[in-house]
């Protein structure tokens, strides 16, 4: 069952939406091996959400005949691989013990390698050397709720002779938050991944040396118990494995794809994201929205390229902090004539990226409702198909399209963050994204570092993982997908993205601050500098030339301190004036070549004293204005619609301020600090426990469903800026 929409952003916003009704509905997920969706999956095993067998005759009856149809061809003698037959290399011996041949299935697969703390035993590990702390080896509990969940449901497709009674074994367990432990490594998925969902088999067996982890609840510790145990604690009778069901239950790619539905569904998270945090990236470093317009994809009509630019431009809505100039708008603009590549290109850069995410979608959502074990029955023509469904090479295609685009994101915002912490590139912010003088505050070079430790261990996992494929089993299986490999391999490539895009975000709020503030410092600057050249140098220049002449003088002391951000505030008023004086007195220089009569001479001591009254008036109105600002700030008044959403969630709901600088060190002794009432040392944080809060709210979904529910509707639509050439705020064309 497909998932209706063309773009990448239908699919994310449709399989959102469609779990938040089955959430709100409290509706059990109905298996019948046909209609589950990815969102389904993700109910079931991240959120507790509840599955029932369907009871619909014709689905129930086609899974009963499934097993007369099996049985009916073994009364008659013939070969059926796994159910009279040796397994894989070993498929040349022949046996009539059909139950005890499911036994020794569960014996050679029961052969995954568990840590006593996977059961919950010992957490330490202890030898004649060392105490040894060692990582878990079993499989995350919600990847093995998926692998219950999806293996059912292609068991009810009536094509595996698995009875009824067993399948509903597995669901009860389910249910009732029981979940076998499982290994994490030893499958290549290929015939399915057998040794995982061998312990599923396992479990209702009642197998004593397979543990049962028993979750009771979000503020509860799991317990485990045996699984014998564990079937009397959830009331069900151990589950005789009749012919093919050991096989039936162990031969599947449920595992491989359980994991890869959670790592599309969080890939479809990183992706919509990664467009919100580019656009705010755009208003932080005072970009062009022209970037994104829908010419440069017409010109070039790749869909997802086309989709993102629209996307971002859409998410621009109602900036003041962006523009839509072109090169050929402005005649005299110094600097750069366009924005660099991480912005410019970021359409192109993504595009792609959505366009594989569209088609693992698909992948996965075809795998989670198919039959993908060995030997099939077809009920219908009465024959038994020996075929190799439980390849899972889709999942790997899926899952390796999925961390390429991962990857692409990832190096996206590294390179935007880059830019957006480095003053020599950002547009006169300071240095770090310091508040305060940046020669003792260094407020985010250490993410700076942190973002490149991150980029280098995301390209390292961003390798194929089918390229590393070896013949196995006696040679017979000499081409295997890795697939649950490549899943697991996606889904720490997320974690570490999501690191990243928590830390970008946090620089991002605390640099769209420090853009706002210096905006907020030149309306309150701009009259007073304009009036004292007026006070200073009134007496030379003539009225109508007046005007010109200290407006000039401005723009020009504007963008020498936009370049000096490096310097501490003292200083950086003082060498602002100092190294803008050259300007001024060649502007003053026609008003000296009057006649003697008709002119007042201008004295070293005249530049002198507009020199210290020009350097004081700015680091004074810069210092109260900053001092203001950190109590209120008024940054949501220049915002797009989307950033201002995704900033109030960070500055009210998680309660991450603006950092302030080495005074919100939570040792720091700093005099002359402006706390705001109440606040003392102990409420301060480090700069990583907020960005660990940034993570957890990105990683739970938090986030995502504020930005869905708000802008989920919007993007895409024709976004309303103005008409182009236009600056959404004027003043920022002195920054450009």
């Amino acid at each position: 069952m497909q998932t209706g929409g063309s773009t990448h952003i239908d699919i994310a916003r449709s399989e959102w939406a469609s779990l938040q009704d089955c959430l709100k509905s409290n509706a059990p997920v109905k298996v019948d091996g046909h209609g589950l969706k990815i969102s389904d999956v993700i109910a079931v095993c991240l959120y507790g959400a509840r599955a029932i067998l369907s009871d619909d005759s014709k689905i129930v009856n086609g899974v009963q005949n499934s097993v007369n149809c099996l049985e009916k061809h073994l009364m008659l003698g013939k070969t059926v691989y796994g159910v009279n037959t040796g397994f894989g290399g070993s498929a040349d011996t022949r046996t009539g013990k059909h139950e005890k041949l499911q036994t020794a299935l569960q014996q050679l697969l029961n052969v995954g390698i568990l840590l006593p703390s996977d059961k919950g035993q010992s957490r330490t590990i202890k030898t004649n050397h060392a105490a040894i702390a060692l990582q878990s080896h079993a499989l995350p509990v919600p990847i093995v709720r998926a692998m219950m969940l999806i293996r059912c449901n292609s068991l009810m497709r009536g094509h595996s002779g698995v009875r009824i009674p067993a399948i509903q074994a597995i669901l009860i367990l389910l249910s009732k938050g029981m979940t076998p432990v499982v290994p994490l490594r030893g499958s290549i998925s290929a015939s399915g991944d057998l040794s995982p969902l061998s312990y599923i088999a396992g479990a209702i067996e009642g197998n004593p040396d397979i543990f049962v982890r028993l979750d009771h609840g979000r503020n509860s510790e799991p317990s485990y118990l045996p699984a014998d145990r564990a079937l009397e604690y959830a009331g069900l009778r151990p589950t005789r494995l009749r012919a093919k069901e050991g096989l039936g239950i162990a031969n599947g790619t449920a595992a491989s794809c359980g994991a890869a539905c959670v790592a599309i569904h969080q890939a479809h998270q990183v992706a919509f994201l990664t467009q919100v945090f580019t656009a705010m990236g755009t208003e932080a470093l005072l970009g062009s929205a022209d970037n994104y317009h829908p010419f440069i994809s017409a010109c070039r009509p790749h869909s997802g390229q086309k989709e993102a630019a629209a996307n971002i431009r859409a998410l621009l809505s109602g900036s003041r902090l962006v523009s839509t100039h072109t090169s050929s708008d402005s005649h005299n603009a110094s600097g750069l004539a366009q924005d660099r590549y991480a912005l410019r290109t970021a359409p192109q850069w993504m595009g792609p990226q959505l366009e594989d995410l569209l088609l693992a979608n698909r992948q996965v959502e075809v795998e989670v409702n198919s039959t993908t074990d060995n030997p099939l029955i077809d009920v219908s023509e009465d024959r038994i198909h020996h075929g190799g469904n439980f390849q899972a090479a889709s999942i790997t295609s899926a899952m390796e399209k999925t961390m390429t685009a991962i990857q692409m994101f990832g190096k996206l915002l590294y390179a935007q963050s880059s830019e957006l912490i480095n003053s020599t590139l950002n547009k006169g912010l300071p240095p770090n994204l310091s508040a305060d003088d940046p020669s003792l505050s260094f407020t985010f070079k250490g993410f700076d570092i942190n973002m490149a430790a991150y980029m280098s261990e995301l390209a390292y996992l961003a390798r194929p993982v089918s390229s590393y494929v070896q013949a196995a089993e006696m040679a017979n299986q000499s081409v295997n997908s890795l697939a649950l490999i490549a899943a697991r391999n996606t889904l720490e490539a997320i974690e570490v993205i999501s690191l990243m895009q928590a830390t970008y975000l946090y620089a991002l709020c605390q640099a769209i601050d420090l853009r706002c503030l210096h905006l907020e410092f030149q309306y309150a600057v701009e009259p007073k500098m304009l009036n004292l050249a007026r006070e200073t140098f009134g007496f030379v220049v003539p009225k109508d030339k007046m005007s010109s002449f200290s407006s000039g003088s401005w723009e020009v002391m504007l963008k020498k301190w936009t370049t000096l951000s490096h310097l501490d505030l003292a200083d950086r008023g003082c060498t602002t004036v100092k190294e803008s004086l050259g300007y001024i007195l060649e502007s003053l220089l026609p008003y000296q070549t009057r006649p003697a009569s008709e002119q007042q001479s201008i004295t070293f001591q005249t530049i002198k004293e507009y020199q210290k009254r020009a350097a004081v008036t700015l680091s004074e109105t810069y210092d109260t204005t900053r001092t203001a600002f950190f109590v209120k700030q008024t940054s949501v008044a220049y915002m797009s619609t989307a950033s201002k959403i995704v900033y109030e969630f960070l500055r009210k709901d998680l309660e991450v301020p603006m950092h302030r600088g080495l005074i919100d060190h939570p040792r720091s002794n700093t005099r002359g600090d402006q706390r705001g009432a109440g606040e003392s040392s102990s409420t301060r944080k480090l700069l990583g426990t907020y960005a660990s809060d940034i993570y957890l709210s990105i990683r739970d979904g938090r986030l995502y469903d504020r930005v869905m529910a708000t802008l989920g509707g919007a993007v895409g639509e024709r976004a309303s800026i103005p008409e182009e050439g236009q600056f959404l705020e004027p003043t920022i064309k002195a920054l450009l």
